[in-house]
């Protein structure tokens, strides 16, 4: 029986997990963590009987806990309680599926107590990657990815023979090299810059030579800017394959999605970013690929269903059924593929240069964007504007090289106080 527990619960990610759960017998819910939705929380925690839920809101905690007062179910607030959930004794695996950077401080602190990261928060990597990959070193522990292209990427690099003397065997046992080292778990827990410099010192290249992020376009591939001046909210969350939360949806009309895990792809398996392509494919039938140095493409292909990635984070190194649609390769025909038109979606080319400068220029991008896709959702900014936030936060700050998480944490505040003020009656 594994112990789980799911930060961000009640989100899209947050509750197919749990419907994974529900056809898992051997997966056990021992936290649960939500925002603001109370009522879908405590039916969670009804159905599921963790130890521990936690809210934001302290008052909202009480209400849950005076609700759930004929369970064992203790309740708890803030970021404390999102930390102790991320923490809590016996847990092995913890799910963060919570939005935004208050993703970072529970993910570390689970990290530091020994648990392995079922990680569907972009914002954790993108803005701390290399204090929590550095961490997820030095405990041991595994950064399993929830995202679809990313545990693509990782499924891919398990069917190859890294680092030249690795077998995986059928039988769900990992790969090993030539010092007996778990070459699966550690690619889940260093990304592959370990791997590509071993393969080094033996005389070889680096095995792994690109990866390649598919995208499906979203819901405007094709249009040109002029296009995209009047689009609505409604229009941005019209997504052709996927079914998303709002933000992330909008953000795949604007493929700052795809930048963000451009930048996530960097800390995950240890490449620079000339080394991670983005093609649009909009089939979303294969979810990425990988190449080595013999030119050789290894691709991961599945329905559209997040579940599968989300279960295989819980179930690693294993596969389990699930029950779900099967790719029909005669009735899908053919699979297309495209350049991005980074001319049109601007973000995406400003996710390459914020992530090669490095530094705290990543948090300001992300910050920007979280702030201006609020704001559009609101309906007081134009889809374009968020494009022209995001490229106004970077080139007013002056990247700081090496943040601790303190200096990640205030540059996040300060691009806020920039955007409030620069879109204010008077800062104008």
């Amino acid at each position: 029986m594994k112990s789980i527990a799911v930060l961000g619960s009640t989100g899209s990610i947050g509750t197919q997990t749990l419907e994974v759960v529900r056809g898992q017998r051997d997966l056990k819910v021992a936290a649960l963590a939500a925002g603001s939705n109370v009522s879908l929380l405590e039916a969670q925690a009804r159905e599921f009987r963790p130890a521990l839920v936690a809210v934001w809101d302290e008052a909202r905690a009480r209400e849950l806990q005076i609700a759930l007062g004929d369970t064992q179910t203790r309740a708890v607030s803030g970021m404390g309680g999102l930390c102790e959930a991320a923490q809590l004794s016996g847990v092995e695996t913890v799910v963060t599926a919570i939005v935004g950077m208050i993703g970072i401080r529970p993910t570390l602190s689970a990290i530091e107590a020994g648990k392995d990261i079922a990680l569907a928060n972009k914002e954790t990597l993108v803005t701390a990657g290399h204090l929590v990959m550095g961490k997820a070193r030095e405990k041991g522990v595994r950064i399993l990815p929830v995202d679809s292209e990313h545990s693509a990427i990782f499924q891919c690099l398990q069917g190859q023979e890294y680092a030249g003397r690795g077998v995986a065997g059928g039988d769900g046992h990992s790969m090993q090299d030539g010092c007996g080292r778990d070459i699966c778990s550690e690619l889940a827990h260093a990304g592959s810059g370990c791997a590509d410099a071993k393969a080094k010192q033996q005389g070889g290249s680096a095995p792994l030579t690109r990866i390649i992020l598919t995208a499906s376009g979203g819901p405007f591939r094709g249009r040109k800017r002029e296009g995209l001046r009047d689009v609505t909210v409604a229009d941005a969350l019209k997504h052709p394959n996927w079914s998303m939360g709002r933000k992330i949806t909008v953000d795949s009309a604007t493929m700052v999605n795809k930048g963000l895990e451009v930048m996530e792809a960097r800390w995950l398996f240890g490449v620079d970013f000339d080394r991670i392509q983005v093609v649009v494919h909009p089939q979303s039938v294969i979810h990425s690929m990988v190449e080595f140095a013999d030119g050789a493409v290894l691709a991961q292909l599945g329905a559209p269903d997040m579940k599968l990635p989300i279960q295989y984070a819980l179930t690693y190194p294993g596969r389990r059924p699930m029950a779900g649609e099967r790719l029909d390769f005669a009735g899908i025909g053919s699979l297309t593929f495209e350049e991005p038109d980074m001319g049109t979606f601007g973000g995406l080319a400003l996710a390459y240069e914020a992530g090669r400068m490095g530094g705290t220029m990543p948090t300001v991008y992300n910050a920007a964007n979280e702030w201006a896709v609020a704001g559009f959702l609101r309906g007081e900014l134009p889809f374009l504007g968020i494009e022209e936030t995001i490229r106004a936060a970077m080139c007013a700050h002056r990247a700081a090289a090496n943040p601790d998480l303190d200096a990640i944490l205030n540059a996040e505040r300060e691009t806020y106080e920039f955007l409030v003020a620069s879109h204010s009656p008077t800062g104008r």
